[in-house]
């Protein structure tokens, strides 16, 4: 696994804010692909979505301004 990659993309993503954050770990949950992560792996994309998901942990249900 590409660590370099798997960050570069979880930033980008993280980049989007919160709302779209969440929409994206959605469509990863759901099998779908989001821009940042083409040309991952598969297993590269798992990484990304394992990382979204705990760093949106820390939020709970809601985003914060």
């Amino acid at each position: 696994m590409d660590s370099y990659k798997i960050n570069a993309c979880v930033e980008a993503i993280c980049n989007k804010g919160c709302e779209l954050v969440r929409h994206d770990i959605d469509n990863l949950q759901h099998g779908k692909t989001v821009p940042e992560i083409l040309g991952l792996r598969e297993d590269e994309r798992q990484q990304v979505l394992k990382e979204l998901q705990a760093i949106m942990a820390v939020y709970g249900d809601s985003c914060r301004i």
